[in-house]
């Protein structure tokens, strides 16, 4: 009880909004760290998409974009960190995530904590930090009495910023292509959970595996499937995520894929998974 208590004292102090709290009761994020090191596998396609149809299915979403390539925030339809802040300023200089977070243009329920450019020099600068792995777990202790979900759009690498969301997260959703090389490094982004696990993080799971790019008319798309499911069993969603011109060039336009074209095949596999994904939690259909 005392440990409740303090969390809504320090929200009082900091000035959170204690109405909506009251609301919610005192009900943490389910916090999802989005990552695989390989890149082109669909991880800020998977990020913006799924934060936004989860919103718009009455959940209240924080979608922090940790990557400083930036293209989750380009791909929501922000131009960047506002006045220049954004996670980089959380993580080096102290600023709250309240202080930087941007609510999303076209989909209500949805706030985004920008990347900026200054993030690609962030790995070097926390070396040097005390307890370096859990500075984004502070920050989100801070405020995750606020949403429903949290999602952080990872680097493709295994480095410090993916090691502070992999910290921070309660869960791993790991996309991953329906190509040859799917499954290169797969054993190395396991392993590294497995570490954070033992060292860091012991709450933290493989919440599922999300095929992407799927293709049906090729034989090698389904073998990966075939693969995947060998390794990962029932951690595998049912939906896959198909390849879709509509999904490719929903991001220059600043929007997802359900404002983009909201009757194309890829914003169908993107509601169908946000259901499935949101069930496994047990949460809200409104």
């Amino acid at each position: 009880m005392r440990f409740y208590i303090g969390i809504f004292a320090n929200m009082l102090y900091n000035g959170y909004n204690i109405e909506l709290i009251q609301k919610r009761g005192v009900q943490m994020a389910k916090i999802i760290a989005i990552a695989n090191q390989k890149g082109g596998v669909g991880k800020t396609t998977t990020a913006v998409n799924l934060s936004a149809c989860i919103a718009e299915m009455g959940n209240k979403v924080l979608l922090i974009d940790i990557d400083p390539q930036g293209n989750s925030t380009s791909g929501i339809g922000l131009e960047g960190a506002k006045e220049g802040r954004g996670i980089y300023d959380v993580l080096i200089n102290g600023l709250t995530i309240e202080e930087v977070l941007v609510k999303a243009k076209t989909v209500e329920n949805l706030d985004v904590v920008p990347s900026s450019i200054a993030l690609a020099g962030a790995e070097i600068e926390l070396v040097s930090f005390m307890a370096r792995e859990h500075v984004l777990k502070g920050a989100l202790s801070q405020i995750e009495a606020l949403y429903d979900y949290v999602f952080i759009d990872c680097p493709p690498s295994l480095g410090l910023l993916t090691v502070n969301a992999l910290t921070a997260a309660n869960n791993i959703l790991v996309p991953i292509q329906c190509e040859y090389f799917a499954l290169e490094g797969l054993s190395q982004l396991i392993n590294t959970v497995k570490i954070i696990k033992q060292r860091l993080n012991p709450s933290l799971e493989v919440e599922g595996v999300v095929m992407t790019m799927f293709d049906a008319r090729t034989n090698l798309s389904l073998q990966v499937v075939d693969e995947v499911k060998k390794f990962f069993k029932e951690r595998v969603y049912t939906t896959v995520i198909p390849r879709n011109v509509r999904l490719g060039e929903a991001p220059s336009f600043g929007l997802p894929i359900t404002k983009y074209d909201p009757k194309c095949i890829g914003a169908e596999a993107y509601r169908d998974l946000a259901i499935e994904f949101v069930g496994d939690f047990g949460g809200s259909y409104e």
